[in-house]
């Protein structure tokens, strides 16, 4: 359960959520909803206590119960006694340290079989049992094979799984915790369709509290039972899923225009015959006195329309031109000790081809956009450029941001020189006012995505190679930034798994992985995008 009294929440001298108090009831499935930037991250933040110093917090949170969290960002290593998926799963409860502890008293004990080194493992081993240590196994196995992944993953480095698949090992340790109540981030990040249902239904079997920021509405619709909605520093409450929200917030608007054309008819009314009345009689400019206060009344009162949201709309300007062949990749190989992802990848780009990469979570599709923006090396083949080419790369976790700068900073020795222009150009994509003087770590996930796309607006790249661009976005700006990439005149080389994002873009080739196979784009090719 969570508590919340008369919170307010600035930042800087912009008010991000005016006083508001509920409550999350226990067994409550609630969804927080809201455009990027509306501030459903340092929201959450606040909620759970561990909020930036730069944040004027008024009110109080507080929490009945066991709490777990899924961020959006993973913890470098992990949680666990060793930087290992297992580990950092079993550390939900407390085993990995508790087996590490077993394992030491097990020693102890053998070597010198006191009544305290026997007291010691005896409790090492009940507690072991009461947390479902013995259980572990199984469990475990049965949250990899709903969620898609394979089960010897979990043996391997934290740092070197792809973003789906840690996403999947994070997933699991907040569902094998088992707590009261769960926060959960943008769960879907990288889940294909069979893991969204599988967790779908988890969710919806989960008798404690749920509160989940996600732009997945299959997700808030099936999942959830209560929507808060932030918007422009108000939290709306709406019970129902989301479709009942988007409903009730619709009705909620034409009822205010309703009545705000009414009082707008009332005050011109009372208006014009104050007016008709001044000048003339003294008793009768006493009286257009008296409809002067009804009128400033009723301004007073006036009920504010709730205004629609506008249509998100990005902007890349015209890039330079390229040769024909902006790209030619040649025999690319790469391998992780044993394991090799890519054996011999060929395909060569013309100028204005959209090429989207498609294969399963830990296919290699991030290693070879890595290997083609030059930020990994591959074991052999090459990656050559034709003339006029200059290369953008958005990483899939954000690395080419700089995080000791400002927002406005991360535009330093762009092609775009002046700060209004820069300014504007931040404001292209959604990053307005005082967003520009924040850093990097206090945007949302979708802020820096965005900020990552100005960044790529800024420069004159004219080849973009983007990983993932979609993750943390908001449903409008998915379809604004597929959009733009289909309009723009440059060359792209894309890895999305959102469906939305690669219908706006149309498509002209696919690279399939694991077969290695360049082709014309199909639509059938389109099935497999939610396919991980």
């Amino acid at each position: 359960m969570i508590i919340v009294r008369e919170l307010g929440i600035e930042i800087g001298g912009r008010r991000l959520l005016d006083p508001v108090s509920f409550t999350i009831g226990n067994g409550e499935k609630v969804g927080l909803v809201g455009r990027n930037g509306a501030g459903k991250s340092t929201l959450l933040s606040v909620l759970l206590g561990g909020h930036p110093e730069h944040l004027r917090i008024a009110g109080s949170v507080t929490h009945q119960g066991s709490l777990s969290h899924l961020p959006q960002e993973p913890v470098p290593g992990g949680l666990g006694v060793e930087p290992i998926g297992l580990s950092h799963v079993l550390s939900a409860r407390g085993l990995d340290s508790l087996d590490a502890d077993m394992q030491h008293a097990r020693q102890a004990l053998a070597a010198d079989p006191t009544e305290a080194t026997i007291e010691r493992f005896t409790s090492l081993e009940e507690e072991f049992r009461e947390k479902g240590g013995y259980e572990a196994e199984s469990e475990v196995a049965r949250l990899a094979d709903g969620l898609g992944l394979e089960e010897e993953l979990l043996l391997e480095d934290l740092n070197s799984l792809s973003g789906g698949q840690r996403r999947r090992v994070d997933l699991m340790r907040v569902l094998y915790e088992q707590p009261e109540t769960m926060v959960l981030d943008e769960p879907t990040n990288h889940l294909d369709k069979a893991a969204k249902r599988w967790l779908f239904d988890e969710l919806e079997r989960f008798r404690g509290t749920v509160l989940v920021i996600s732009h997945d509405l299959p997700l808030l619709d099936k999942a959830i039972d209560r929507v808060l909605a932030l918007r422009d520093g108000q939290l709306r409450e709406y019970k129902g899923n989301y479709s009942k929200f988007l409903q009730l917030e619709e009705e909620r608007r034409l009822s205010e225009e309703k009545v705000a054309a009414t009082q707008d008819a009332k005050i011109d009314q009372l208006s014009k015959l104050a007016d008709s009345m001044r000048g003339q009689t003294a008793k009768r400019a006493r009286l257009a006195k008296v409809l002067d206060r009804r009128v400033e009344k009723l301004e007073d009162n006036r009920v504010e329309v709730t205004r629609k949201e506008r249509k998100v709309t990005f902007r890349l300007p015209e890039p330079p031109r390229s040769g024909d062949v902006p790209m030619t990749v040649e025999h690319l190989r790469v391998r992780y000790g044993a394991v090799e992802v890519l054996r011999d990848t060929n395909f060569i780009t013309r100028r204005g081809d959209r090429i989207v990469i498609v294969g399963r979570n830990g296919a290699g599709k991030s290693s070879l956009l890595r290997c083609l923006a030059g930020t990994q090396t591959p074991e052999s083949g090459s990656v050559r450029f034709g003339a006029n080419v200059g290369v953008g790369y958005f990483a899939q976790e954000n690395e080419q941001l700089d995080f000791t700068k400002t927002v406005l900073g991360n535009l330093d020795g762009s092609t775009v020189v002046t700060e209004v222009a820069r300014r504007s150009m931040l404001g292209a994509f959604g990053l307005k006012g005082e967003a520009a003087h924040q850093m990097p770590a206090t945007l949302s996930g979708g802020e820096r995505a965005k900020l990552a796309l100005a960044i790529l607006a800024s420069s004159n790249a004219n080849l973009l190679l983007l990983d993932e661009p979609t993750n943390n976005l908001d449903p409008a700006s998915v379809e604004a930034l597929g959009e733009m990439m289909r309009q723009w005149k440059g060359t792209l080389v894309a890895v999305s798994h959102e469906r939305g994002f690669v219908e706006a873009l149309e498509p002209t080739h696919a690279v399939l992985l694991p077969e290695e196979y360049f082709d014309l784009w199909d639509e059938e090719y389109m099935d497999l995008i939610e396919q991980r």
